[in-house]
């Protein structure tokens, strides 16, 4: 969802771009949601990565009985 948002800005971005063939005000604002959303997509990627060095380092603990 939220790389939809992405895709959908950056396409807002270039028709900005074609229509105007200048960098404008409002590019500037959609460059900064792009970013937005971009830190979002790596602090999600990060949360997912922690997630699953906390599962794979959660090794079972093994008792041998004599």
């Amino acid at each position: 969802m939220i790389t939809r948002q992405k895709r959908s800005l950056e396409l807002k971005w270039e028709q900005e771009h074609l229509s105007n063939d200048r960098y404008t005000l409002e590019m500037v604002r959609i460059d900064d949601k792009v970013k937005e959303i971009i830190t979002k997509i790596k602090l999600e990627e990060a949360a997912i990565a922690h997630r699953q060095n906390t599962v794979e380092g959660a090794a079972p603990q093994v008792s041998v009985a004599t």
